[in-house]
């Protein structure tokens, strides 16, 4: 990382940021939390990388419910938010920070859509297939609480989990349209809103018999 394509910043993105950020097609956005129960877990960074890969990590304070200048990128009508397994991301910001983000792209989904030779869909395994990458995923389950020390194993880890979403996320649009799956996955991700909306609300299994 340089410092010319990777910036922290606190609380929420600038104003300078979130122009640049709104300008683009499509960002690729991730989150860390303390833990995957958006209720119990706060969230503690959002990370953010555009087409020309400038990552920006946002780290959220301690009880912060607002972001307001993330909270217009992320509900901005004409950028689309790619994530992998948007479906927790989603959640989290909405939870915690009262984002409705749209319009939406889970490469996971995209993946299980696509890559149907496969059980392994997670990030490490879908950017080693498809951009040659091998990413360290020693830091994964670390304190992310401790945002003012982050480490640079720390920092290195949360750029890297969106650095490659874009071009991923390319890559499995051509295999959806080649295997005629592209329609199913779009209805897939419109539909991703409404399962986030019942997973706060503690639903589940409710299309089962």
């Amino acid at each position: 990382m340089t410092l010319q394509d990777f910036q922290v910043s606190d609380r929420d993105l600038s104003d300078a940021a979130l122009t640049q950020y709104l300008k683009s097609e499509a960002i690729a956005v991730d989150t860390e939390t303390m833990g995957l129960l958006p209720q119990r877990d706060r969230l503690c960074l959002v990370q953010l990388c555009n087409p020309e890969g400038q990552v920006t990590a946002i780290r959220i304070a301690k009880g912060q419910t607002t972001a307001p200048n993330l909270k217009k990128l992320l509900e901005a009508a004409n950028v689309l938010k790619v994530f992998h397994f948007a479906r927790f991301d989603v959640a989290t910001l909405q939870h915690n920070l009262g984002i409705s983000v749209k319009p939406i792209f889970c490469t996971k989904i995209a993946s299980k859509l696509a890559r149907t030779y496969t059980n392994r869909h997670g990030l490490k395994d879908v950017v080693q297939e498809l951009e040659k990458v091998e990413l360290d995923k020693s830091a994964q389950s670390s304190d992310w609480g401790n945002a003012d020390h982050l480490s640079t194993e720390q920092l290195s880890y949360a750029a890297n989990d969106v650095r490659y979403l874009l071009s991923v996320q390319q890559k499995l649009i051509a295999m959806l349209k080649r295997e005629e799956r592209w329609q199913i996955a779009q209805e897939c991700f419109q539909a991703l809103p409404t399962i986030v909306s019942l997973d706060l609300m503690q639903f589940k299994d409710i299309f089962e018999h």
